[in-house]
């Protein structure tokens, strides 16, 4: 991650000195875009697709897909960064939007893309200091995922989750552990950050504030104690096994049947459910005996921006255009990259969703007046998840008593977003 911000800290030194944005290339003399994204062969594939459809729509632009996975995308788009070409068109998560936006990589969109159909409170976490620098792909929320036909097979009810607390979470994934017989774990647990989010808001704290990280140490202590409870209570697994699990859907215990609890993303769930080949349901997250929030929250899944440099500004508005607005875009991404902010767009493709997606709609609705704002993460943000992950990793493994990993914690964010 170092190298990733190393790299982008060049760009304004690079961009001086060299030509941006794609240039005229493309076939039979068309406007030529690069649009750059990551994401698995699946994804490719649907994207790909996409991109055809607005080829067919607008014959006189050419777009190239500049795909890279996960592991080594933000590294190889900071790299073109700072090298004067950066993509036209570019994806981004939450993370990064502040320190792009920050170093004047991203253009301003305020009026240049159509945005009055889409959900306009997700539409304000594409802004930094009042400027539309990017518009949202799609929302996500980060629920609880449950097996409830393992939970009655191994004799639990499934939760009220307007009700259920931490304990009660604990509590009955032990009783599916020891019913099982060690075979299947009550949960899984996971270390993102947007689960120590949830918590803390549940004590009325916010992740960031001032540009740094605003949580108490008491809390981020208690969130571990949270965690090393599911283990020693084998209410889930060790740490060494859930490290093994990584974070990949695909080899998540749910999908793989070994668990009846875990925390993922929202649009994750249809790749949990194939996996498993079960139906799984998505509830709220427990929450703090008297808590007045839920802590829960929408986020994008990602975002559409186009570089401040580019020469094919209008080429690569219509294609952004194109993505969130198009019927035809919505019924080839579906839920991919979340699920559409546009309800024009929802609408059209609702009866084409998978039934895990449309579990996943109906629970966004059934959730909304519980939810947070958003809040763009500052810059530096986007070394939070392995700094958090390398102070929890130390607890987990009994490396580092809390107190001092929790001032590590702090002491390491904080120089991070300085």
């Amino acid at each position: 991650m170092k190298r990733i911000l190393a790299a982008t800290a060049l760009t304004l030194l690079a961009v001086s000195a060299t030509a941006c944005g794609s240039g005229d290339g493309g076939s039979g003399g068309k406007n030529k875009i690069v649009f750059s994204y990551w994401g698995s062969d699946s994804r490719q594939k649907l994207t790909e697709a996409a991109i055809a459809k607005f080829e067919e729509k607008n014959p006189g632009i050419d777009v190239e897909g500049d795909f890279s996975d996960w592991d080594s995308y933000y590294e190889k788009l900071a790299t073109k960064t700072a090298a004067g070409d950066a993509p036209d068109v570019m994806s981004i998560e939450i993370r990064g939007l502040a320190e792009y936006a920050g170093r004047g990589t991203l253009a301003d969109l305020t009026g240049k893309v159509n945005t009055a159909d889409l959900d306009q409170n997700v539409l304000k976490a594409g802004q930094v200091d009042g400027k539309q620098y990017a518009v949202p792909t799609g929302v996500n929320a980060f629920p609880m995922v449950v097996n409830k036909a393992a939970l009655e097979k191994y004799g639990q009810k499934a939760p009220d989750d307007k009700t259920w607390t931490w304990d009660d979470y604990i509590a009955t994934s032990q009783r599916v552990t020891e019913k099982s017989g060690g075979k299947v774990w009550g949960t899984e647990y996971n270390e993102n950050p947007a689960f120590l989010q949830i918590f803390a808001a549940q004590r009325g704290e916010q992740f960031y504030g001032d540009g740094k990280v605003a949580l108490s140490e008491q809390t981020i202590k208690d969130w571990w104690a949270l965690l090393k409870k599911i283990i020693d209570t084998k209410a889930g697994p060790a740490a060494a096994k859930m490290l093994e699990t990584g974070t990949k859907v695909d080899q998540a215990l749910l999908a793989t049947n070994t668990s009846v609890f875990g925390s993922w993303w929202s649009n994750q769930l249809d790749t949990l459910t194939k996996g498993s080949g079960q139906e799984l349901d998505l509830l709220r997250m427990p929450k703090a005996p008297g808590a007045s929030a839920s802590g829960m929250f929408l986020q994008p899944a990602m975002y559409y921006t186009i570089s401040s440099k580019t020469e094919k500004a209008e080429g690569a508005r219509k294609f952004v255009d194109f993505l969130v607005n198009d019927p035809d875009a919505g019924g080839i991404l579906l839920s991919d990259r979340g699920l559409p902010t546009n309800a024009k767009v929802i609408t059209t493709i609702k009866s084409r969703l998978t039934p895990a997606d449309q579990k996943v709609l109906a629970f966004m609705d059934s959730i909304k007046g519980d939810l947070s704002p958003v809040v763009v993460p500052p810059k530096g943000a986007m070394e939070m998840e392995d700094i958090l992950k390398r102070a929890t990793d130390s607890v987990l493994f009994g490396k580092v008593q809390p107190d001092a990993a929790a001032k590590t914690f702090l002491t390491e964010s904080d120089n991070a977003l300085s």
